[in-house]
């Protein structure tokens, strides 16, 4: 049934966007936020949407118009994304910050981003940016900008302003991208905001505490897997995503190692880890409970790993605060205690994956350092394990 205007005046506002249908492809998105947009869903050789702007600034019959126009260029195999866009000025007076932050969303969903990665985003820019969400892309200001950021500073959110200034920035360079906007208003205010003040991970670094630790893990009840995660996490220290993000096609029993992919890693280069003995025996006990499925930590859903808070809060629920301890503290605690046993710093340094910044060098360490990692790797868990026999005398421990 065709729109009016009374029927869009009158749309109630509800928790996720819906479409409210015109017919032949035209809608009017309504956001949680109150915002309407219109859009137009049509294909010319793959589907596509043609944002023509936001009601009610664009009207139902401006819209209707518009929608005649881009359909009779469809009707001639022609893309009216395309044909807007030989004219960027033309097509930016159409759309505002908050339609090319909604494409720039939808973009990163055909990408296949991770889900924590597009929810921060959608933050980011429908909570956070709202006060410049209705701004034409053509006018939007590094004025503008800098004082959303300034409120976020002001009220001490350092870290917020800086990574809010950065998707914004990311935002308009997709607006260049597609000839909507001609520049990027972030790049002045690179230097406008406080230095972030650097937040260490919360890690336990005394060996006899952290030896306590590892035996509350191993007394934990709850759910296994994230038990078994926790376990892993002490013994191979790798990230949390990399840990719970892992599939069983990336364990080598027999070769005794632990593939990370690329696109897991963060730096996004593959990294290999020596498994132990010990790691190996918790990994057998892991595949008896989940090895019928791909991932070795799956959620409740089975299709998707555990939650990046899972690891967390069962270290809450254990006793262990957050000022002391995090899932991330694992890497802190082995490096520490490593390098306090007198470890050499650069196989500790290639175990962690931490980049060498010459390409040649890091090629030729990886390699260097092999069996120094598969021979520490089996030392740190035998480590541990005296750890957890409550050996108080920390010179018997090596």
């Amino acid at each position: 049934m065709p729109l009016t205007d009374t029927a869009i005046k009158k749309a109630k506002i509800e928790d996720k966007p819906y479409r409210l249908t015109d017919g032949g492809g035209l809608y009017l998105i309504v956001h949680p936020r109150g915002a309407k947009y219109w859009r137009y869903d049509y294909k010319v050789g793959t589907r596509k949407t043609f944002a023509i702007g936001q009601y009610p600034e664009i009207s139902l019959t401006e819209a209707r118009e518009e929608h005649r126009k881009a359909r009779a260029l469809v009707a001639k195999g022609q893309d009216p994304v395309s044909s807007r866009n030989a004219n960027p000025m033309a097509a930016s007076e159409a759309e505002t910050f908050g339609d090319l932050a909604d494409e720039y969303i939808d973009r990163l969903v055909r990408a296949g981003k991770a889900a924590a990665t597009i929810a921060k985003n959608r933050y980011y820019l429908n909570e956070l940016s709202k006060s410049i969400r209705d701004i034409a892309i053509r006018d939007l200001s590094s004025r503008a900008i800098l004082d959303l950021l300034k409120a976020h500073e002001q009220n001490d959110r350092i870290e917020t302003a800086h990574r809010l200034r950065a998707t914004i920035g990311s935002v308009c360079r997709y607006a260049i991208s597609q000839l909507k906007a001609e520049n990027d208003p972030t790049f002045a205010l690179r230097n406008s905001l406080r230095a972030k003040k650097p937040t260490p991970q919360a890690a336990i670094t005394d060996p006899a505490k952290f030896g306590e630790l590892l035996r509350d893990i191993d007394k934990r009840t709850g759910q296994q897997q994230v038990t078994f995660a926790l376990k892993l996490m002490a013994l191979c220290y790798p990230r949390p995503i990399e840990c719970r993000s892992a599939r069983w096609e990336h364990v080598d029993f027999e070769k005794a190692v632990w593939h990370i992919p690329a696109h897991i890693a963060k730096m996004r280069r593959p990294h290999e880890m020596p498994l132990s003995r010990q790691a190996l025996s918790i990994l057998k006990d892991l595949h008896a409970l989940t090895g019928k499925g791909q991932l070795l930590f799956p959620s409740h859903r089975i299709i998707t790993p555990i939650s990046e808070n899972a690891m967390n809060q069962a270290l809450r629920r254990m006793g262990v605060q957050s000022t002391e301890h995090c899932s991330h503290g694992f890497r802190a605690s082995a490096s520490t205690i490593l390098n306090s046993m007198g470890f050499d710093e650069r196989v500790i340094e290639m175990s962690l994956a931490h980049i060498d910044p010459n390409q040649v060098r890091r090629v030729y360490n990886r390699s260097q350092y092999w069996e120094q990692r598969v021979a520490m790797a089996q030392e740190w868990a035998d480590i541990c394990d005296r750890l957890k026999a409550k050996i108080r005398n920390n010179s018997d421990i090596v």
